[in-house]
Formats: C-alpha cells, structure tokens, sequence
C-alpha cells in the first residue's frame, strides 16, 4: 500500500491532531480511521463518471505516535471498482497540502 506517514508525534500533538479530525471529518468510523472526503474538482474522468461510487475519500489512520494517509482513492460505496485507483499527482498533492494545512493551523512542527 502506498501511503503518506508522519511518525514521531507526542502526545500533546496527537491530541490536537484527533480533536481537529474529529471536528472537520467525525468521529472515526474504526479504530483511528477518518475519511476524508476528496474534492470533486479533481476527480479523475473514471472517478466523475461513476456517480453511483460517488463521494471518494482518502483514509486517515490516527494513532498515537504517528498518521498515515493512505494514497488510494476509495469509495464507502464499494469494494472493487475501476475508480478506486491510487491518487494522481494532483490528488497526492491535495492530501498532502491538506495535512499541511493542518498542522500550520494547530502550529505543530515535524
């Protein structure tokens, strides 16, 4: 699996980091697992074509001393389907300016 990890956060910074997925994305569904949903504004031709797949999101998995975004593209809709795929670049860059974003709004330095 591709995935996009920060290791190394103390507990003060994961707290922070939980309160803030909790009150942008919802409390998570398993585990430490968020959903994050994907702007439709970069979806793939495959992705805006499969309306029925429809919201797509990146996982987040949250647990104390690191963060893991998955890098693939998925639905809640399904399991196997031709528009879950790996992030694109510009995908990739998305969730990466977005947990940048993050941690400069809740001033954590990694």
């Amino acid at each position: 699996m591709k995935q996009y990890v920060i290791d190394e956060i103390r507990l003060q910074e994961y707290e922070k980091i939980k309160a803030y997925l909790d009150m942008n994305f919802g409390d998570p569904e398993i585990g430490g697992i968020y959903w994050i949903p994907l702007d439709a504004g970069i979806l793939t031709d495959t992705q805006k074509a499969h309306a029925d797949c429809q919201p797509f999101y990146f996982a987040i998995d949250l647990a104390e001393g690191r963060m893991t975004c998955e890098l693939l593209v998925r639905t809640k809709n399904r399991i196997r389907c031709d528009c879950i795929a790996y992030a694109t670049q510009e995908q990739h860059s998305w969730l990466i300016r977005l947990v940048d974003a993050m941690f400069e709004q809740l001033e954590i330095k990694m």
